[in-house]
């Protein structure tokens, strides 16, 4: 089991693991050896996820989730192929966490007083300087 929170972790089942040739240099090492992860976690299927945190997941992901409902992560940027399979578990486990957050209600105010004001002066000032952009008048 894979620990995000106190009430929530995920089975290690859940995710999928490809290893794939890094692109970029790196001479013959990279040529011969599957060091880039492609790590995937169905979203839509995970029984470990509650309904408001797959949710939030899906739009924190962005570009990352499929059509389907996949969030694809790569790691390329170590060498060895056990650092970017923990880069990119690291990065999946920080995306969930942010999701497993809730958004705090926002509390209806009203405005002062004092700020009703300020936009009423803001307005009439704007007012005058727009009535004074028109014909001249004739005097006669």
């Amino acid at each position: 089991m894979i620990e995000i929170t106190d009430s929530l972790s995920l089975d290690e089942d859940e995710l999928v693991e490809r290893f794939v040739k890094a692109s970029g240099p790196g001479g013959q090492h990279v040529n011969k050896t599957s060091s880039a992860v492609e790590l995937r976690f169905d979203v839509r299927n995970s029984p470990s996820l509650p309904d408001d945190v797959r949710a939030r997941l899906e739009r924190l992901a962005g570009s990352r989730l499929t059509l389907d409902g996949v969030i694809v992560l790569f790691a390329q940027n170590a060498r060895s192929q056990e650092m970017n399979r923990q880069d990119a578990r690291e990065r999946l486990i920080e995306l969930i966490r942010r999701a497993a957050v809730a958004p705090k209600r926002r509390k209806a105010t009203r405005p002062t007083y004092a700020s009703k004001l300020r936009r009423l002066d803001g307005k009439s000032r704007r007012s005058g300087v727009k009535a004074g952009r028109g014909r001249p008048q004739d005097e006669g």
